[in-house]
């Protein structure tokens, strides 16, 4: 297996170099030269597997045979040991066609451990076999710090640096990241939104020279990786619900896209997926793009749902490439042209051949509210904001599905954080205020650590190489 750059300017790799690369070095994303196949027979020797086996073998053909398999099925199954749920990715049904499945079990409580769990062990297997270091740096509208953090506290090959958005996250989010005092965990607010800490990030990795000598690394969703690791669950749902031989459908909170670019790579892969659905909140830039065709940035608005609260949605890109044909050049002029102009649109064909895989649908804070009360009352779950969303799209859907056809494909809505994550938001909207779970039942007594700093490439480099450095000595 070799990866290819969305770009088209970097050298195809093996992927144990795009786990520690990222960002390619031509500003790009990689993703597979050729999606791996499941066949129909395939999908049904899936079925009855517990979570970990399944995703070794979903897994084993992006990782090329550059980890053992015996050694590689350890490190699977020791990522997914510590959830608090033995199935790793229940599904719970609401009702006759919608399904959840609760992806938040894992040690910070939100789908992001489901990719990162594996990838803090991915990097310590080929870090130490390679005799090096690195310096990972990401950026998290909430979840992803946390997670990233969770997954590489205290690991002697790598530090980490994360950017969040000065009070735009929520507080429990905040603290499950800035109250890890390892040495080796550096947190850094910016003041500005999650658009600013990303493009920071991408202007880190895109200055080759600060990027070489602190050998950067991505633990964001542009890392591969972390991609891989969120397609096992995709399958795993679908055969539950009876893959090959039974369609399904996904409704998902989407910000950075990351998420539901993996359902689209299952369903390259050959998972009978119907529809795959876009749940996103005031920040609509993909509900936009999808209804028209058209991306065009606006402000960042705060909103009930702040891992959401993103107007450029990197992972784009990789449903772009497609797109485009996999041609990186003209790609590459496109996404000039966006970032220059704040706006791209793409053209009737290309809009019309990924309407043929995804619908999107936006929910203000009001709306958000009243799902979770809703969903409170229908089924008696208590939900966060994003997973409402999440719900709220799959009954949007499944409503404009009987219309255009009179279809029934069960649908599955991703819960993404539990609720507990935002407690207010879910308190205001159904009168229950949700409790921490035990592992984290003193998180608001621990002590905090980590640093304001303005949106400025400079200062932000000039703090992670005097930390880093200071590290290393």
């Amino acid at each position: 297996m070799r990866y290819v750059s969305t770009r088209g300017a970097a050298p195809a790799l093996a992927f144990d170099d795009v786990l520690l690369a990222g960002l390619a070095r031509d500003g790009g994303l990689y993703v597979p030269e050729e999606w791996p196949s499941l066949t129909p027979d395939d999908l049904r020797a899936l079925a009855g597997l517990d979570y970990a086996d399944l995703a070794v073998r979903v897994m084993r053909p992006f990782v090329g045979g550059q980890i053992e398999d015996d050694v590689f099925a350890a490190l699977v199954r020791d990522a997914y040991a510590g959830f608090g749920h033995s199935a790793i990715a229940p599904l719970k049904q609401l009702d006759g066609r919608t399904w959840l499945m609760e992806l938040f079990h894992g040690p910070t409580l939100a789908f992001k451990d489901m990719a990162l769990q594996l990838l803090g062990r991915l990097y310590d297997h080929v870090l130490r076999q390679r005799g090096s270091r690195v310096t990972i740096v990401g950026a998290t509208s909430g979840d992803t710090g946390s997670a990233a953090i969770e997954a590489f506290r205290d690991r002697a090959a790598a530090d980490i640096f994360i950017l969040h958005p000065q009070g735009r996250v929520s507080e429990v989010q905040r603290r499950q990241m800035t109250t890890v005092l390892s040495p080796n965990v550096f947190n850094i607010a910016v003041e500005g939104s999650f658009d600013d800490c990303q493009d920071l990030v991408k202007a880190m990795f895109n200055d080759h020279r600060f990027r070489d000598e602190l050998n950067l690394s991505a633990v964001n969703s542009i890392n591969w990786a972390r991609v891989m690791a969120q397609t096992v669950y995709y399958v795993a749902a679908a055969v539950a619900l009876g893959a090959p031989d039974r369609a399904v459908s996904f409704a998902v909170p989407t910000g950075n896209f990351g998420n539901i670019y993996a359902g689209y790579g299952a369903r390259a892969m050959g998972v009978p997926i119907e529809r795959l659905i876009v749940g996103s909140n005031r920040n609509d830039i993909l509900t936009r793009f999808f209804a028209s065709g058209r991306m065009a940035i606006e402000g960042v608005q705060p909103s009930l749902s702040p891992s959401m609260d993103i107007q450029v949605s990197s992972n784009v890109e990789r449903l772009l490439f497609d797109l485009y044909g996999r041609d990186g050049a003209a790609l590459s002029q496109a996404m000039a042209s966006f970032r220059r102009n704040g706006q791209l649109a793409i053209g009737e064909q290309r809009w019309q051949s990924a309407r043929t895989v995804f619908d999107a649908y936006r929910f203000d804070d009001s709306e958000t509210l009243q799902a979770i009360a809703g969903i409170r009352k229908q089924t008696g779950e208590l939900v966060d904001p994003h997973s409402a969303i999440g719900i709220a799209a799959a009954h949007a859907g499944a409503q404009a599905g009987e219309r255009a056809s009179g279809g029934g494909t069960p649908i599955i809505a991703l819960a993404t954080a539990h609720p507990a994550k935002f407690p207010d938001a879910v308190e205001r909207a159904s009168g229950v205020r949700p409790a921490l779970p035990a592992p984290l039942a003193d998180l608001f007594d621990r002590p905090e650590r980590f640093e304001v700093l303005p949106n400025d490439l400079r200062t932000v480099q000039g703090y992670v190489r005097s930390r880093r450095l200071k590290g290393a000595a």
